[in-house]
């Protein structure tokens, strides 16, 4: 599976923005998760959310939930992110992640697809 994240840039505190993943190299992913992680500068990469693609089953960490929210559109093979009430603290590269599982994982070796990432700059 080849990933494709895109829609990272720079927002002021409070703005928001929608994070994109596009998947190829498969045509049926239903027994796919996919998850978003992020790594800020001199911290460990962390799990942000993942979704099952079968049923949309989320799961979301701590410090996003009731800001983030994690999607996916079965027919473009996307997954998206919408980040509203940025702080500073979320600034961080953005990685899209996939994996042939049914549980959502929350750690990084749980999954072995990995996309490049887009990088997320909230100013105060």
């Amino acid at each position: 599976v080849q990933l494709q994240a895109s829609g990272g840039g720079l927002v002021q505190a409070g703005g928001s923005l929608t994070l994109s993943c596009t998947a190829s190299g498969r045509t049926f992913f239903s027994s796919y998760v996919m998850g978003w992680f992020r790594q800020a500068p001199g911290k460990e990469r962390e799990f942000v959310a993942a979704i099952r693609w079968s049923d949309g089953l989320k799961s979301y960490a701590d410090s996003v939930k009731g800001r983030f929210t994690i999607s996916r559109d079965n027919a473009k093979n996307t997954m998206y992110l919408q980040m509203n009430g940025l702080k500073p603290d979320d600034t961080a590269v953005y990685f899209c992640a996939a994996d042939q599982r049914w549980r959502p994982g929350t750690r990084t070796y749980e999954y072995d697809s990995w996309g490049q990432g887009t990088l997320v700059t909230v100013s105060s």
